[in-house]
């Protein structure tokens, strides 16, 4: 199926999408989190729109050719919510499916949550809910202290979000000192060597700051499973425009982001169709073994939960499976495109 590029336009913001299958297919919207791009979801486009669905995957806010704005404040995930709110009515469509990765997850939670009239199901990869909001006060409870002894590890594998708050400038400079080894380093497989380790971002405020503190990311082989030689030339030539700040804003959100899910409706309980796929060996995210999806299990009345051999990256590392966890659930949720 051909991929085609548009570009949304309002008064407030830019949103750059890329769109697969007919015009009139039920919508489907993929929503990607840190650092990505639209070009992330390429597998699950072709494959749903294959099928006779309308997919979108939008550059995010901050992100590749959509509007990046050098305010902090502009990355609150409320704003984020009201740009896909404004996407899905440019796109004339009254509901959609939201599916979303990282960040990408807490925003498509965000709109099921605020928005739920403008939903026919929610989708998360690897980030469960938090009706009470997605921060570290929120996640730090519920850290597996048994990986995580809280005497060397306070805040557990959520270090890193504390550390967006503390020095700011220093972890975006170690992204951007080197943007073809950032990526390579970050976009890497699962592995079942790392199942029950601390996760690196767990040390980065006593590294003092990412990559072991040493201020630029290490020079490793790419990890063809996850990103082909073409997209990390595509990745590198979008942050060589944009840099990190903007990407590490949706970090440095804490306070509004809980004032947000504060103001949820009903609780923050959801009652529409809800997948959840875990991935195995995501070690920041772990779902499998520790209580992380606790809070999404008692606050989704309608849950379907699924689990994918695969690490952080599963969209690129398995797209077969998760394509295939998707499509099982529409089927039972009678969202088809016949």
């Amino acid at each position: 199926m051909e991929i085609t590029e548009h570009t949304v336009r309002t008064t407030r913001h830019e949103t750059f999408y890329l769109a697969c299958g007919p015009p009139d297919g039920p919508l489907i919207i993929f929503v990607h989190g840190w650092p990505a791009l639209s070009i992330m979801w390429r597998r699950q486009l072709e494959h749903f729109g294959a099928l006779g669905y309308r997919c979108i995957a939008p550059d995010m806010r901050g992100y590749g050719r959509s509007s990046a704005p050098r305010v902090l404040a502009e990355y609150a995930l409320e704003n984020i919510v009201t740009d896909m709110v404004e996407l899905l009515r440019a796109l004339g469509g009254e509901r959609a499916i939201w599916a979303g990765h990282d960040w990408g997850s807490a925003v498509v939670w965000g709109i099921a949550s605020h928005h739920p009239e403008l939903c026919r199901g929610v989708v998360s990869l690897c980030v469960p809910y938090f009706a009470q909001g997605f921060a570290p006060a929120t996640l730090v409870p519920l850290v597996d202290r048994n990986v995580y002894p809280e005497a060397k590890y306070p805040a557990g594998q959520w270090d890193y979000q504390l550390f967006y708050e503390h020095d700011f400038e220093a972890a975006r400079a170690a992204f951007e000192a080197d943007l073809p080894a950032t990526f390579k380093a970050l976009f890497r497989s699962g592995s079942a060597k790392d199942k029950g380790r601390p996760a690196p971002t767990a040390r980065v405020t006593r590294d003092g700051g990412w990559f072991g503190g040493t201020g630029r990311a290490p020079d490793v082989p790419r990890d063809p499973a996850v990103m082909s030689e073409a997209d990390l030339a595509t990745y590198v030539a979008a942050f060589e425009r944009t840099g990190f700040f903007s990407p590490d804003a949706w970090y440095a959100n804490n306070a509004r982001n809980l004032a947000y899910a504060a103001r949820v409706p009903d609780g923050g309980v959801l009652r529409l169709p809800a997948l959840f796929v875990h991935a195995t060996y995501d070690t920041i995210c772990e779902t499998v073994d520790s209580q992380l999806a606790d809070p999404m299990r008692r606050d989704c009345t309608d849950l379907t939960e699924r689990v994918v051999d695969a690490g952080h990256w599963m969209p690129q590392e398995r797209p077969d499976d998760v394509n295939a966890a998707l499509a099982e659930w529409l089927t039972a949720c009678g969202i088809t495109a016949c």
